[in-house]
């Protein structure tokens, strides 16, 4: 679908909002000749479901992620490790839907599907094709991306650890095959299966060799609720991954949504509530981990990124380990040699998309070396395709220097991308 021929209804007219660009040296639209130099650090791959073909035992064959039908029509999604879930109802049912609020409309009785926009069903279909990301980011003004897996992601989603690590590696190898000529402009993560540490250090050492610029580590080493004395994060056993990432000079990301399952709110508010604590916040608890238990103290050439958790958090999380560390001295160990957000500050970034607030509050903070900024293509929580608009709403009250810190130039030095050759001319 051309972009002249998109036609946004009344859900989504929001997104075309902006208060200009009045003061500003340069913009993030992709017709400015003196456009600023813009990653997105945090995209998705839309990929089949038959990329483990040919890349995994067939032992495995039975326990994959899969999609059925039922007799009504619905489409759900099974993955090990979660409940199955509804990922296209039928259009002629409804029973599968909450009784209407008397304060909600009428048109809260149909599938979701049938309430979708024309944005979001673009959306839906984006990013299937490679050619297909390279015209929309050029549209978007995006010069590179940062690119995570979507349907790859369930590779986490097992405390199988053997076949966790079948299913990453899998993804890895697809994933190289399919954008390997285009590194540099797509950039796509390889998934680590941190619990088998070994494993894990000889994969770190096949993405580095293959050019990757960055790993991701699920949410906990071991899948699901947090258990008292299961493998975290801050235990010894690590010492090798980390010396490994820090030896090949990859960055370390925690995406939301890994760890454990996202989708365990059901019913009345299910959507914001799942969205929001059981997936926005999962990425902290490895980030204060590795922070406080002296990771990058005994490793200070790594570098950590948050994902799609945006940076409103960040302020308070880093005030309140600062103050543990003073005021719990007496418990405190390892007494790490700098307070923890110094080593924040040094070695971390967070990626955000549309959140003024926080961006300001962080900026106030001093923490304008820490933001990357990010489209989320092609999700729907996303900015693509009025990406400058969302930016203007958001960066108004910011210099020239930090926009282009925050847009590019910060998400170039954390994943050591050369911004000479990814500039559009």
């Amino acid at each position: 679908m051309d972009f002249a021929e998109l036609k946004l209804g009344p859900m989504n007219e929001w997104r075309q909002e902006t208060p200009g660009t009045e003061g500003w040296a340069r913009t993030a639209r992709a017709s400015d000749p003196n456009k600023y130099f813009v990653v997105s650090c945090d995209n998705h791959v839309n990929e089949p479901f038959n990329f483990f073909e040919g890349r995994i035992d067939d032992r495995y064959k039975d326990r994959l992620p899969r999609l059925t039908k039922d007799e009504e029509g619905n489409e759900w999604l099974h993955v090990e490790g979660r409940s199955p879930s509804l990922v296209k109802p039928a259009k002629s049912k409804t029973d599968h839907l909450q009784p209407r609020e008397k304060y909600e409309s009428w048109e809260v009785l149909v599938p979701y599907t049938s309430r979708m926009e024309q944005l979001e069903e673009m959306k839906t279909a984006s990013g299937r094709t490679v050619e297909q990301r390279l015209e929309h980011a050029k549209m978007d003004g995006v010069d590179a991306e940062i690119v995570f897996p979507q349907k790859g992601g369930m590779g986490f989603s097992t405390r199988d650890s053997e076949f966790s690590l079948a299913m990453t590696r899998a993804w890895n190898r697809w994933v190289l095959d399919y954008f390997g000529a285009q590194f540099g402009k797509i950039n796509p993560v390889a998934l680590i299966t941190s619990a088998l540490v070994d494993e894990a250090v000889k994969e770190v050492q096949w993405a580095a060799k293959n050019g990757f610029k960055a790993v991701q580590l699920p949410n906990k080493p071991i899948y699901g609720p947090t258990i008292k004395g299961e493998l975290a994060y801050n235990s010894p056993a690590f010492e090798p991954l980390w010396a490994a990432i820090a030896d090949a000079n990859l960055t370390a990301t925690f995406h939301v949504s890994s760890g454990e399952d996202p989708r365990t709110a059901d019913g009345y508010g299910g959507a914001i509530i799942n969205y929001v604590t059981h997936s926005m916040l999962t990425p902290w608890d490895p980030l204060v981990k590795v922070v406080t238990s002296g990771v990058i103290a005994r490793h200070p050439k790594l570098r950590f990124v948050t994902v799609e958790s945006g940076v409103g958090i960040i302020v308070w999380m880093l005030e309140q380990m600062d103050h543990a560390y003073k005021a719990h001295h007496m418990w405190v160990r390892p007494v790490i040699p700098e307070l923890p957000s110094t080593y924040y500050r040094s070695n971390c970034a967070a990626t955000l998309m549309d959140e003024p607030a926080g961006l300001k509050n962080a900026i106030d903070f001093g923490l304008e070396d820490n933001i990357l900024w990010s489209t989320d293509y092609p999700h729907h929580e996303g900015s693509f395709p009025f990406s400058a608009q969302a930016i203007e709403r958001t960066m108004g009250f910011m210099t020239d220097k930090q926009r282009a810190k925050v847009l590019g130039l910060n998400g170039a030095r954390m994943f050591n991308l050369d911004v000479s050759s990814l500039q559009q001319k």
